[in-house]
C-alpha cells in the first residue's frame, strides 16, 4: 500500500467541488439538462488559482465526476500536469440527480429551493428536488466510489473535483455523522478540502481497506478569497442568485 512519507498506511484526499457556473445558460434552458452547465469566466478564474495552490503537491491520481463542469475544472487545476496525468472519472461521484429541470419562477425562488434541500436530507423518503435521486441512494453510490478509491493500491495523494452536495455527504460520512449533518457543511465554488484517511488491511472477504481514523486537514478553502471576506451568501444562494 502506498502511503504519506513518514507514515504506515496513511492517504490524503484533496476534495474539490468544480468552480462557478450558471444553471441559467442558453445551452442549460433549452436541453433541461443541468449537466451541460460549463464554467464561466468566474469558475475558470477559481479553478485556475485553486490550480496555484496546489502545484507544488505531488498527485498519485487524479479523478472527476465526468460531467462537464468536474472536467473542466480539474483540467485547469492540473494545468501543464494534464499532460502527463491521465484524468479518470467516476460517475459514483456525479452530482445528487434531481430528475426533471424544473421551471422556477425567479433566481431567488431557485436559490431559496436549492437551500433548503439539505434541511431535509435525513427525513424518511427525503429527494434531491421533486421526483430526484433519494439522498440515501445517493448516499451508498458516494460511499461505494470512496470505498474503490481507497481500495486502489496506487497512490497516497489524490485529487478528486465532484460537487456541493457529494462533497457534503462525504464530509458527512468520514464525521460518523448522519444524513442531515450533511446541512452543516458549506461548500463554495471552487473549494478545496483536505482528508487524510489512516487505513488498516480489508477485513476477510472485503476487498476495501479498513479505515481507522479520519481526519479533516481542512475544509472549503477557497483560494480566490481565503478569508471570505464579502462571501457573505450561502453557496447555493450565491451560484443561483447571481445569474
Amino acid at each position: 500500500m502506498t502511503a504519506l512519507p513518514g507514515t504506515a498506511a496513511r492517504r490524503r484526499l484533496y476534495l474539490m467541488r468544480h468552480g462557478f457556473v450558471d444553471y441559467t445558460a442558453k445551452e442549460v434552458v433549452e436541453t433541461r439538462d443541468p449537466t451541460r452547465a460549463s464554467l464561466t469566466p468566474q469558475g475558470r478564474e477559481e479553478a485556475r488559482l485553486a490550480g496555484l495552490a496546489l502545484r507544488d503537491i505531488k498527485l498519485d491520481v487524479a479523478l472527476s465526476s465526468g460531467l462537464l463542469r468536474t472536467n473542466q475544472t480539474a483540467a485547469l487545476v492540473l494545468g501543464e500536469r494534464h499532460e502527463d496525468m491521465p484524468l479518470e472519472t467516476d460517475a459514483r461521484f456525479e452530482e445528487l440527480h434531481s430528475g426533471q429541470y424544473i421551471h422556477f419562477e425567479s433566481a431567488q425562488h431557485l436559490a431559496e429551493t436549492m437551500s433548503e434541500q439539505f434541511d431535509r436530507a435525513g427525513e424518511a423518503g427525503a429527494t434531491f428536488l421533486p421526483g430526484g435521486e433519494l439522498f440515501v441512494d445517493a448516499d451508498k453510490r458516494i460511499r461505494e466510489g470512496l470505498s474503490a478509491l481507497l481500495a486502489r493500491k496506487d497512490w497516497s495523494t489524490a485529487l478528486l473535483v465532484a460537487h456541493e452536495g457529494v462533497n457534503r455527504l462525504i464530509l458527512a460520512s468520514v464525521l460518523g455523522g448522519s444524513l442531515q449533518a450533511s446541512t452543516a457543511f458549506e461548500q463554495d465554488t471552487g473549494c478545496i478540502n483536505i482528508l487524510d484517511f489512516d487505513l488498516a488491511p480489508a477485513p476477510e472477504g472485503e476487498t476495501a481497506p479498513r479505515i481507522t481514523r479520519t481526519v479533516i486537514k481542512a475544509m472549503n478553502l477557497t483560494p480566490a478569497n481565503y478569508l471570505k471576506n464579502g462571501m457573505n451568501l450561502r453557496s447555493f444562494e450565491a451560484i443561483f442568485t447571481r445569474q
